[in-house]
């Protein structure tokens, strides 16, 4: 290590002067410059590239077992230590998740009750959905982003963005994910007591598709954490780093992290380390 240390420092220092301070010899030092590089030390270096690029093309997201399943989908056989071991010696570490939990102000609804019941499982598509909606700041002023997410893939089906907080946003994104989707047969669609959705204007969409409403107990954030989790995602993982002088800038920012990296390319551990499309496209298989 401290040999590596000099190699990689001698342009800027001179080789005598570091070998002193790491208490080396010169004579070691260009000795081991020129010794075969070890099998081992010749791997690392193949599969640290390969953990780089896993790391940069999840836009410096994925943490050690996610650029695990990476390197493992692309043939290089490893284990997860050594992963860990090469993302250290890179620096290459992964933005912490923030874990506050959003206000909740709203009381209990008299539209429905909770049927849901926190059971985010699904045997099979459009049968759970789950909703909300969140909001990102711009030079320009808020842009609201609602979303509609299938629990049976974690696939975001429906999304609307607009410059306010009316029931339109939240209709918008559910007819998105029923035109993408198809008009359900027997669908549960789960949200928070929001007006925007206890609206009259939402819950004629309701019944129009024949979807059954199911909304979260007041003050009970957990009942629709996995929608949460996806809007702490985009936020930790692309929003919360960004500065949008425009709406447009951010609404073409949210597009490309829901439809070219977070449904077709981000692993997901309940769904075995699999992206949402690749999920979908194995479950058909």
């Amino acid at each position: 290590m401290k040999f590596g240390f000099v190699a990689k420092h001698r342009g800027a220092w001179p080789v005598n002067l570091l070998c002193e301070a790491l208490g080396v010899s010169r004579g070691s030092f260009y000795a081991w410059l020129t010794w075969p590089r070890s099998r081992r030390s010749l791997s690392d270096e193949v599969l640290g590239a390969h953990v780089h690029q896993s790391f940069v093309r999840s836009d410096r997201t994925y943490g050690a077992r996610r650029v695990w399943h990476d390197v493992l989908e692309q043939g290089q056989a490893c284990g997860l230590h050594r992963i860990e071991r090469l993302m250290r010696e890179q620096a290459l570490r992964a933005r912490p998740r923030r874990r506050g939990l959003p206000k909740d102000r709203g009381a209990r609804s008299a539209v429905a009750d909770n049927v849901l019941n926190r059971q985010f499982q699904a045997d099979g598509p459009n049968q759970k959905w789950v909703a909300d909606f969140t909001y990102i700041w711009t030079a320009e002023g808020w842009l609201y982003v609602a979303a509609v997410l299938d629990l049976y893939s974690r696939r975001i089906v429906g999304w609307s963005m607009q410059e306010s907080m009316t029931s339109q946003l939240v209709v918008d994104a559910l007819m998105t994910a029923v035109w993408r989707r198809g008009k359900p047969v027997a669908l549960l669609h789960h949200s928070d007591l929001g007006s925007q959705y206890t609206s009259e204007h939402f819950q004629k969409l309701l019944n129009e598709q024949g979807i059954t409403c199911s909304m979260s107990r007041a003050g009970e954030v957990w009942d629709n954490s996995a929608m949460e989790s996806f809007f702490s995602s985009l936020k930790t993982e692309r929003t919360a780093r960004k500065v949008y002088r425009t709406r447009g800038q951010a609404r073409s920012d949210v597009f490309d992290y829901i439809e070219c990296f977070y449904n077709p390319r981000r692993r997901h551990s309940t769904l075995g380390y699999l992206s949402p499309v690749q999920f979908e496209q194995a479950q058909k298989a």
